[in-house]
């Protein structure tokens, strides 16, 4: 099984768009793979997409607020870590 490191956590959800918002605690960068998990979300996906304040961008670090669409609902909680190959 790959492991996993703790990137982060939900902080709100845009269902109309698929955007789960993203306080980060470590390093995401496009391409990477992602673990999401709380009461009811549980999936995988890779980060195709990620934007801060509206902008594309292909990295962010810790601290940084991201926005990723999601291929799931999310919410408010949900733990996001980085699934390491």
């Amino acid at each position: 099984m790959a492991e996993e490191k703790e990137i982060g956590k939900i902080t709100h959800y845009y269902g109309h768009i698929d955007v789960g918002i993203v306080e980060l605690t470590d390093r995401l960068k496009i391409g990477d793979t992602i673990h999401i998990k709380g009461h009811i979300a549980d999936f995988t996906q890779n980060v195709d997409s990620m934007q801060i304040e509206h902008n594309n961008v292909s990295e962010a670090n810790s601290g940084d607020v991201v926005g990723i669409k999601v291929n799931e609902k999310v919410h408010p909680g949900d733990i996001v870590y980085k699934v390491i190959s």
